[in-house]
């Protein structure tokens, strides 16, 4: 029967061209797939099952583009137009981005470097280079900042520190975790932000005493830094979206788990493949032994 085959693909192509092609009615296996008993609906309430399942697990910060994928990976077979549909009909949804406020003060008189990335972010192996940023987050106890340190290979955050003032201390103490934990060895650059906690005497020196090179974004262009901005987006996102957490101990503790729990380690990234970073990284590292 036409409507079965067209049941089969339905997660394959639109019903509607299926439909037209077979000269068959929409209206018909509309009413043939809503029987309880047809194995399409009950694939379909697998699939919602699978869903609801997986957004659980990740609090609610998946859409469809990297819900697919983790579909996929389970043994679900669906296309993202199909999971997109179900998430729209179940009310299942992504949690909304926020509006991302930046704390750079690039006006300062404060020795700088050039830029190295121009815009062009495609390294071909980890550690080359890294970026690091500064960003805050709001409590009612007044702001908690935070500088992270990422690498641009696999987007895998290597280093992070969090003060109740922004200091350049707080982005010097990032930058000593990344090295114990990457250990990068010659000839490794770090692309910062160019505001004041990078410029001024703390940052430069600790670099300096590890042999790593400093490349700064342009004035102006934060577009530069643009994987670390996207970082602080989805953090800000993802974490708490609309809320502000009571105390800096809440937040500190929601950010660690963060990056360190989720975003490493589960959270699909839209590189190929859709893999988290630690998959990435753990892929890149088979196929080149």
């Amino acid at each position: 029967m036409a409507v079965e085959f067209i049941a089969r693909q339905a997660d394959q192509w639109p019903v509607v061209w299926m439909g037209e092609a077979l000269e068959g009615s929409t209206s018909g296996y509309d009413a043939w797939t809503s029987r309880p008993d047809r194995p399409a609906q009950k694939r379909r309430q697998d699939l919602v099952g699978a869903i609801e399942e997986v957004q659980a697990e990740v609090k609610g910060r998946y859409g469809s583009p990297r819900m697919t994928p983790e579909l996929k990976a389970r043994g679900h077979e669906c296309s993202e137009n199909t999971v997109a549909k179900l998430m729209r009909t179940h009310g299942i949804r992504a949690k909304a981005p926020r509006r991302f406020v930046r704390t750079t003060d690039s006006t300062h008189r404060l020795p700088g470097a050039e830029s190295l990335l121009d815009r062009n972010v495609d390294p071909e192996g980890p550690n080359e280079p890294w970026c690091a940023d500064v960003t805050y987050v709001p409590t009612r106890e007044g702001w908690l900042y935070l500088a992270v340190v990422e690498d641009l290979f696999s987007r895998m955050v290597v280093g992070w520190s969090m003060a109740e003032t922004m200091e350049s201390r707080l982005v010097g103490d990032a930058l000593p975790m990344a090295l114990a934990r990457r250990r990068p060895g010659a000839g490794l650059v770090a692309h910062p932000d160019r505001g004041t906690q990078y410029a001024s005497e703390h940052y430069p020196r600790v670099m300096g005493e590890e042999g790593i090179g400093c490349r700064m974004s342009g004035v102006g262009q934060c577009w530069d830094n643009a994987p670390m901005e996207s970082f602080f987006g989805r953090l800000k996102c993802e974490v708490a979206p609309g809320e502000m957490f009571a105390t800096r101990d809440r937040a500190r503790a929601e950010i660690v788990e963060y990056p360190e729990v989720f975003y490493n380690r589960v959270r699909r990234h839209s590189s190929p493949g859709a893999l988290s970073p630690v998959e990435f990284e753990r892929t890149y590292n088979r196929s080149h032994r």
